[in-house]
């Protein structure tokens, strides 16, 4: 059966889908229909590889926003041992867009910060669809340095397509707690695993975003800017969105050749979506390697390896007009 939520560029398969479901009803009163059910399987499969393989930036997007997609919580249930959910900013209250809290992935104790958008209308109005007043990043900022004075490695699951934009946020000082996140976290000397698993927005997504190991899943993206956002600054109007997104360059691909991050996590065939407990799987299997590396680097070193992460990343002009 197809997903409740199918996207347009899946509907071949679909319908290949819904061939098999006929003949799979008459396979017992028709025996010789075995060997057209095993190479319609094969032809599904195909099909939906040669899709996934050729997608389009814009495709890649409406992955990544499927509403099906795991989110923040799901992998909280599906990854996580024993989480103690720690709640407010001792300033302002509690933005539930950021989920923080003890947790144990298999016998590594972490600190857990996670941008949550929510899996019904109850919880998107809770979360404000993932985009969090400086109150959220207060909150994760005091607990990842916590988590450095207890020396337990911080965990930054990254899913929105940006900050909360209103007034208040702006009254209460979006930007400048963005700004004191990206310093106060270039200084932890505790190791810091960031991954994207979905949308990865600008600065709403950055604030929780510097890390000793950054990773992306498959159909995930992480941009400067929204494609919408590009669109209307650039072409005036959200209908050029799919060529904002070919012209930003954010798909795992591309972020892993320009060095932005330094590893790409497979999803199942089809997209995350589909197999919520496959993709958790290899979401922890990506966690603990990642921390298992950073387990031989002196914790006073880890500031200043970060620096010169974050250094490298980019061109200059001046030396892309010397190669040229």
């Amino acid at each position: 059966m197809p997903p409740l939520h199918p996207l347009p560029f899946e509907r071949p398969v679909y319908e290949l889908q819904d061939q098999l479901a006929k003949l799979e009803e008459h396979s017992d009163s028709t025996p010789n229909l075995k060997e057209a059910i095993r190479n319609l399987r094969l032809e599904i499969t195909r099909k939906r590889r040669e899709i996934f393989d050729n997608l389009d930036p814009w495709d890649v997007v409406k992955i990544a926003r499927h509403p099906e997609r795991p989110q923040t919580l799901d992998y909280v249930e599906l990854l996580l041992d024993d989480f103690v959910e720690l709640h407010g900013d001792k300033a302002f209250g509690d933005d539930r867009a950021i989920v923080t809290g003890f947790a144990k992935i298999e016998d590594r104790k972490v600190m857990f910060v996670g941008q949550h958008k929510g899996r019904n209308l109850k919880e998107r109005n809770e979360c404000q669809y993932g985009c969090a007043h400086p109150e959220g990043y207060r909150k994760a900022m005091m607990k990842m340095e916590m988590a450095a004075r207890h020396q337990l490695p911080i965990v930054c699951l990254i899913d929105t397509p940006g900050a909360y934009p209103g007034i208040g946020a702006e009254e209460r000082g979006q930007a400048y707690n963005i700004a004191v996140n990206l310093r106060d976290m270039s200084r932890l000397k505790t190791p810091i695993i960031c991954i994207v698993i979905a949308e990865g927005g600008s600065g709403g997504a950055l604030g929780i975003g510097i890390g000793d190991h950054v990773g992306i899943l498959q159909y995930a993206y992480y941009s400067v800017i929204s494609p919408e956002g590009c669109a209307g600054i650039l072409w005036k109007h959200v209908r050029h969105a799919d060529l904002a997104a070919r012209a930003l360059r954010f798909t795992s691909d591309d972020l892993l050749e320009f060095g932005i991050v330094d590893e790409v996590i497979l999803e199942p065939m089809g997209g995350a979506h589909n197999d919520h407990r496959q993709m958790a799987t290899a979401l922890k299997s990506s966690i603990l390697g990642a921390l298992k590396d950073l387990d031989g680097v002196p914790r006073d070193e880890l500031p200043d390896r970060r620096y010169e992460k974050f250094r490298k990343i980019g061109i200059f002009e001046e030396a892309a007009v010397a190669e040229t």
